[in-house]
């Protein structure tokens, strides 16, 4: 059974995080993603980031994962 930690661990192996935080039963996930990498994309080109950090796990681990994705800016504003 795939873990939050193990998701968390997948998205930070391949894509840079400032923060990150997963929550999940196994098999669905929720996580919010902070990355400066995410800065200048639409949030299709911020999910896509993260489904090709995650690769094949999508398929076959995580059935389903729901995203909020932010630009440090935008996680400070939120924080505030």
């Amino acid at each position: 059974m795939v873990l939050p930690d193990d998701v968390k661990r997948y998205i930070e192996q391949g894509l840079d995080c400032e923060h990150i935080e997963v929550q999940g039963d196994g098999h669905h996930f929720e996580a919010v993603i902070v990355s400066a990498a995410f800065r200048g994309k639409n949030r299709v080109q911020q999910h896509q980031l993260v489904y090709k950090a995650l690769g094949q796990r999508m398929r076959e681990e995580i059935h389903a994962l729901s995203m909020q994705t932010l630009t440090p800016e935008d996680w400070a504003s939120v924080r505030k």
